[in-house]
C-alpha cells in the first residue's frame, strides 16, 4: 500500500482546535447560570434529569448521562424518537430535559421537545443555532456551535458534536462542584476499574 496522504487529518486537528477556541470566546461568566438553576430547583422539588438528541447527538447524550449520573446529578437518556410514542412518560411535570441538536431544527426533536413541554417538563436547550427553533423554545440555551466541521465535506458532524460534549462536560463540572461531589463518593458510584480505586492521597 502506498503512504497515505494524512495532511486532511492534520488540517482537521488545527480546525477543531480553532474552533473550540472560538467557542470558548464566547462562554462567559453567566453562561450556564440559568441551565444550573433549572437543574438544581428541579432536583430540590423531587423531579429528575432527562438528557435527549437525534443521530449522533444521540451518542453524546448517553455520555452526558452516564457523567452526570457518576458525578453526582442522576440523568436519564430520553430516546429521541421513541419519546412520541410513550417513551416521555418517564418524564413528569418539574423535570428537566436537556435537549441536543446542532441545527436546532430536527423535526423529530422538535416533535419531542413539545412532548414534554406539554407535560411540564423545563428545557435545556443545547444547539450551534442560537436563532434556531430548539434555542427559543428553551427555558435555558447553551450555545456550543461551530462553523466549521474540519473536514472538506463540512457535513458529517465533528468539530459540533465535539462542541456539545465540551459545553456539557462544563455544566457536569459545575454541578459536580456544588455538590462537593468527594473521591469517596465517586468511588461508590464507580467501584470499577482503575478509577474505582481510591489514591494514596484520596484515603
Amino acid at each position: 500500500m502506498d503512504r497515505i496522504n494524512d495532511k486532511c487529518a492534520f488540517e482537521f486537528f488545527d480546525i477543531v482546535w480553532q474552533e473550540m477556541e472560538e467557542l470558548r470566546s464566547r462562554i462567559n461568566e453567566g453562561f450556564y447560570q440559568k441551565a444550573v438553576e433549572l437543574i438544581l430547583a428541579s432536583e430540590k422539588a423531587g423531579g429528575r434529569i432527562h438528557i435527549t438528541g437525534i443521530g449522533k447527538p444521540s451518542y453524546v447524550a448517553g455520555y452526558i448521562a452516564s457523567l452526570m449520573s457518576s458525578t453526582g446529578t442522576p440523568t436519564y437518556v430520553l430516546h429521541g424518537t421513541e419519546a412520541i410514542h410513550g417513551s416521555s412518560g418517564q418524564v413528569r411535570e418539574g423535570d428537566v430535559v436537556i435537549a441536543i441538536s446542532n441545527s436546532g431544527e430536527t423535526a423529530e426533536l422538535k416533535a419531542t421537545v413539545t412532548t414534554v413541554k406539554n407535560n411540564g417538563a423545563k428545557i435545556i436547550s443545547v444547539s450551534g443555532n442560537s436563532e434556531s427553533w430548539l434555542a427559543k423554545e428553551g427555558d435555558a440555551f447553551l450555545f456550543a456551535g461551530v462553523k466549521r466541521e474540519g473536514d472538506a465535506l463540512n457535513r458529517a458532524p465533528r468539530a459540533s458534536i465535539l462542541a456539545e460534549i465540551l459545553v456539557l462536560q462544563g455544566l457536569s463540572i459545575i454541578l459536580q462542584d456544588i455538590k462537593g461531589l468527594t473521591p469517596v463518593q465517586y468511588v461508590k458510584w464507580h467501584p470499577g476499574g482503575a478509577l474505582g480505586k481510591l489514591r494514596e492521597n484520596e484515603k
